[in-house]
């Protein structure tokens, strides 16, 4: 399972220049003018980490697999897009379809890079795309509200918890709140996410920072971080240009370059890593001499409902899963390690996948 990204913000902040990074291509054009993205641009990456490559190694599997995440560099936004201002409407679109935002600002000072407002103030910027959000979504719940009428009035259930928790969003955004400040009733999970609230969709701030600033940030990005933890939000510093750079260098001049720059580890690896923890993900493996291979399934999910991700048979004739901790897995040098010292668990229906399981499901045909 994977997820998808879009990548918002202002034009000429950084947005494409990222996505060219995250990618490893130039498949998204970057220029420093108004909407030179115009079709949103889909890069699927590899997600990085390295404990597959030590269970790999372990198992001396001959094929890496590691999970997938998806990323939508989606043309600039600009003030009055919820009435179609710029693109607008079609870039908004483009944003309901994603499973969340990452929000490039700019944090940087270049006299040679225009700013649609003119000036630099990053919370300004996630103030200006957070009012069009939150106006394209009192506009949609508004019609829907209205398109309802007479099912409400019939006494119909669906539509009547529907009215209802359209009229919570509402409130919620005429007071000035995204609407992923509501708490939800577990009841209610299931019609809350199929409204497609724009604001709805959990929001990380990626702060832009120049070359100089990728390790310490700066005043701009310390503002921005403040800002995201007043709203529960997560934020992360990342100097775009240096991500392209390190995309076209292989591992070991990559490894010399952070260092150089007195960074642990590049900017895409952290991003990564805040959005798996903003939609509550996390990852299991299956190892072998054939492969090894990540999966990515939401915390909480049990054994059947995992092993549903590799195929829906695996759920439904689910007998049991054979478990091991990864760090057991490694400190017993592989699986039958792990059973010699009892490492190994059956595990059934009922047990909840812990990060970094390594499994392999018994399942009826």
């Amino acid at each position: 399972m994977g997820f998808k990204t879009g990548i918002v913000g202002l034009p000429n902040v950084g947005k494409s220049t990222l996505f060219n990074a995250l990618t490893k291509t130039a498949a998204a054009q970057a220029a420093n003018f108004p909407f030179c993205t115009i079709e949103p641009n889909v890069g699927d990456v590899a997600v990085p980490d390295p404990r597959l490559d030590k269970l790999a190694a372990i198992a001396k599997s001959k094929q890496i697999i590691p999970t997938r995440m998806t990323f939508v560099d989606i043309a600039g936004l600009v003030k009055g897009a919820s009435k179609g201002e710029g693109l607008g409407n079609q870039f908004l679109a483009n944003i309901r379809e994603c499973d969340a935002i990452a929000h490039v600002l700019r944090c940087f000072e270049d006299g040679d890079v225009t700013h649609v407002e003119g000036r630099v103030d990053p919370v300004a910027d996630a103030e200006v795309i957070e009012t069009e959000l939150m106006l394209a979504d009192m506009e949609s719940i508004e019609k829907r509200l209205q398109n309802i009428v007479r099912k409400v009035r019939g006494g119909d259930k669906e539509a009547v918890q529907q009215e209802r928790l359209l009229k919570t969003a509402l409130a919620t955004l005429e007071n000035g709140q995204p609407v992923r400040t509501v708490e939800v009733a577990e009841d209610d999970r299931k019609a809350w996410s199929m409204l497609q609230l724009l604001t709805s969709k959990p929001i990380l701030y990626v702060c832009n920072v120049a070359e100089d600033e990728a390790a310490t940030g700066n005043a701009h990005s310390e503002a921005v971080a403040k800002m995201a933890a007043e709203q529960g939000a997560a934020a992360v510093v990342i100097s775009a240009k240096i991500e392209e750079e390190i995309s076209q260098l292989d591992a070991d001049e990559a490894e010399m370059f952070l260092g150089e720059l007195g960074l642990e580890e590049a900017g895409l690896d952290r991003l990564i890593r805040a959005g798996h923890e903003l939609l509550g993900l996390q990852t299991y493996f299956t190892v072998g001499p054939k492969e090894a291979r990540a999966w990515t399934i939401r915390k909480g999910v049990s054994a059947p409902q995992a092993a549903g991700v590799i195929h829906g048979d695996f759920e439904k004739g689910f007998i049991r899963a054979e478990t091991i901790a990864y760090d057991d897995f490694i400190a017993c040098n592989g699986e039958q390690g792990a059973k010699d010292t009892g490492k190994m668990r059956a595990e059934g229906k009922g047990y909840i996948v812990q990060d970094g399981d390594v499994m392999h499901f018994l399942f009826n045909t």
